[in-house]
């Protein structure tokens, strides 16, 4: 099962990334985190993202786009950082996520979603 792994934003990582020698010091953990996901066969791909406000949002309402730029103020809803996982279970996930470092440096929170597979499309036609 395919799971993408959701690094909420914090106040903090909206301030964008700053060299500290704690910052690096984490960066280099989450290195060591990466490796080990990589050596289990989980890791697909992972990457941090920039502040909002360096994004954009489309808006659609029927034909109509309404172009927003960042910074988007909803910190808790923005998302600072992904992985995409294949693992086989969503309890193999949550295993994973308790291990990692914090990935900031106050609180923070991590998203375990399972992405669609065709087989999904096909049992819901099916019924």
């Amino acid at each position: 099962m395919r799971v993408m792994v959701l690094v909420k934003a914090t106040e903090d990582s909206e301030k964008g990334f700053l060299p500290t020698a704690e910052a690096m010091a984490a960066m280099e953990e989450m290195g060591k985190f990466n490796d080990e996901l990589r050596k289990a066969g989980i890791l697909l791909t992972a990457d941090g993202l920039t502040p909002s406000s360096k994004g954009k949002r489309v808006a659609f309402d029927g034909r109509g786009r309404t172009v927003l730029d960042g910074p988007f103020t909803e910190t808790k809803e923005l998302v600072a950082g992904f992985w995409l996982w294949d693992v086989k279970d969503m309890d193999e996930a949550v295993a994973w996520v308790k291990r990692c470092p914090n990935p900031m440096p106050g609180p923070s929170e991590i998203e375990i979603r399972p992405l669609y597979e065709m087989a999904d499309w096909q049992r819901d036609s099916e019924a």
